[in-house]
């Protein structure tokens, strides 16, 4: 005979414009009837919501927030749920979600040009709304960096290998977004660093792709940014150096 209580269903993160009202689940079975009790967290403090005893915990977004939920059965056993962050956006500006938001990605903060000297540290920052929270993938030229999968892409000590063209895709399961493309210098360069002098006789492949994601009287393109990336890893495969400029 088993008394143990298992969470089936955790509720999950979200990163929503203030205002917005969604609902966190858990769900939990075992061998009694169950009871539930949420809470939530704000900084260091910690405290039992009031009435909050359903498995759903109805949220109007206010501030950004962690909660969780108690499982308890009849036997005084009882477990918490996973701790979730509700993380909410003050100030939104363009790219709000319309009122048929089914919680897409949407940038809500786009990275900016960054010129840092060699050593120095490199901070590029952007974040997305969604609906669960969106999970996070940088790009150097093209390229996946596999280490930088948070809002916040840290270099301790930049180097000049670390210039290039940077952007962020935000992704949950019902689609993803991307960034604006930057352009990120590293120490000081007077020419880009592919068009520099080589030995004589050695001949360099050099291959310019560009991609169109913005115009001004049609809806943005996602598309040509894929294709530039792939097209990228292709060529780069094939022994070019490749330039890759977006919009």
């Amino acid at each position: 005979f088993s008394t143990a209580i298992t969470i089936t269903e955790q509720p999950v993160s979200v990163s929503v414009p203030v205002g917005y009202s969604f609902m966190l689940r858990c769900r939990a079975q075992g061998c009694t009837s169950l009871q539930y009790q949420w809470f939530c967290q704000y900084q260091s403090d910690c405290r039992l919501i009031p009435g909050a005893t359903n498995q759903d915990l109805p949220v109007i977004a206010e501030q950004t927030q962690l909660y969780t939920c108690r499982v308890n059965d009849l036997h005084r056993n009882a477990v918490f749920s996973d701790w979730v962050k509700v993380e909410v956006h003050q100030c939104v500006a363009r790219g709000l979600p319309p009122r048929l938001w089914r919680g897409e990605p949407v940038i809500v903060l786009n990275p900016s040009e960054q010129r840092v000297e060699v050593g120095q540290p490199l901070l590029l920052q952007c974040a997305a709304m969604g609906v669960p929270a969106p999970s996070y993938q940088w790009y150097r030229n093209g390229n996946l960096l596999e280490q930088q999968k948070r809002k916040k892409l840290w270099i301790t000590h930049a180097k000049v290998s670390d210039s290039g063209t940077y952007l962020c895709c935000a992704s949950n399961s019902h689609g993803e977004h991307w960034t604006n493309a930057v352009d990120v210098h590293i120490g000081e360069q007077n020419q880009p660093p592919l068009l520099c002098c080589t030995s004589p006789g050695v001949r360099r492949k050099i291959a310019l792709l560009v991609g169109n994601n913005r115009y001004q009287h049609h809806p943005n393109l996602m598309a040509p940014v894929r294709d530039v990336f792939e097209l990228s890893r292709l060529l780069g495969h094939l022994g070019f150096q490749v330039v890759s400029l977006l919009d």
